[in-house]
C-alpha cells in the first residue's frame, strides 16, 4: 500500500485535471477502500484537492471564464461553513454514515442524472437562495468529509441556470480551492494532518495535475471517467456498509 496509493493518485489526478476537477471524491473512496483511518482522510483529501485544482482554477479565470458575481457570494456563505466542518471531530460510526451518504449520492448522480437535460428557471432573490442553500451545504459537507463539491456545485449551478458549462466549472474548481482551504486550516489547528501519509501523495498528485492540466480535456472521454470513478465509490459505499453493519 506504501507505493499503490501514490501511483493510484497519480492517474486520478492525471485524468481530472485534463477535465479541471480535483478528484477528491476518488481520493476519498480510494482511502476508504484501503482502511486508511478516518481522523486521515478528510484532511489528505482537503490538502490534494488544492494542489490538483490550483492550475485548473487559474487556467479557467485566465481565459475570461470566471465571474466574480458568482463566485464571491457561493465563497462568502460556504468558506466559513467549511472552516466550521472541519473544526468538527465526529467519532467514527458518525462520519461513517455522512461519508455513505455523500459517497451514495455521488454514485446516483453519476449512473442516473449524468445527462442534465432539465432546467429550473429562477430569478431575483431566488437565485441568491439557492446559492446560499448550496454554498453553505457543500462548504460544510468539503470541511466534515474532504469533499470540495464540485461534483455537485457544477450540475447545479447548470441545472438552476445560474451559469453556462465553463462558467460552472470555472466556479466550481474556485469553490474547491478555496473551502478546502477552509477545511485544512481548521483542521491544522486542531492537528489531525498526517504529514507523513500526506506529503508522498503530494508529489504524485502534483504530477499527475500538471500533466494532466498539459494534456487537456481532449485526451480523455468525461463520461468514460465518471463512470471509473462511480466503480471505485460504489466498492468503497459496500465496504463503508461492511464496516457500519
Amino acid at each position: 500500500m506504501e507505493y499503490l496509493l501514490p501511483i493510484l493518485f497519480f492517474f486520478v489526478a492525471l485524468i481530472y485535471s485534463s477535465i479541471g476537477l480535483g478528484g477528491g471524491t476518488s481520493y476519498i473512496a480510494l482511502m476508504t477502500i484501503f482502511g486508511i483511518s478516518y481522523h486521515t482522510i478528510p484532511s489528505t483529501s482537503l490538502v490534494l484537492n488544492l494542489v490538483v485544482t490550483f492550475i485548473g482554477m487559474i487556467s479557467f479565470w485566465y481565459n475570461g471564464h470566471g465571474r466574480l458575481d458568482l463566485v464571491i457570494p457561493l465563497l462568502i456563505i460556504s468558506i466559513p461553513m467549511a472552516y466550521l466542518g472541519g473544526l468538527l471531530t465526529l467519532p467514527e460510526n458518525i462520519f461513517r454514515v455522512i461519508l455513505l451518504i455523500t459517497l451514495i449520492i455521488v454514485a446516483v448522480r453519476i449512473y442516473l442524472f449524468q445527462q442534465l437535460q432539465f432546467r429550473f428557471k429562477i430569478s431575483g432573490n431566488q437565485k441568491y437562495i439557492v446559492i446560499i442553500v448550496i454554498g453553505s451545504l457543500l462548504g460544510f459537507i468539503a470541511g466534515t468529509v474532504g469533499i470540495g463539491g464540485g461534483i455537485y456545485l457544477v450540475p447545479l449551478l447548470i441545472i438552476f441556470g445560474l451559469a453556462s458549462e465553463k462558467e460552472s466549472a470555472a466556479a466550481g474548481s474556485t469553490f474547491i480551492w478555496f473551502n478546502s482551504l477552509a477545511g485544512i486550516t481548521a483542521r491544522q489547528q486542531s492537528g489531525i494532518i498526517d504529514t507523513d501519509f500526506i506529503l508522498p501523495l503530494i508529489g504524485s498528485v502534483a504530477v499527475g495535475g500538471v500533466t494532466g492540466s498539459y494534456l487537456g480535456a481532449s485526451q480523455y472521454n468525461e463520461k468514460t471517467i465518471q463512470n471509473i470513478m462511480g466503480f471505485v465509490i460504489v466498492i468503497a459505499v459496500m465496504v463503508l456498509l461492511k464496516d457500519i453493519l
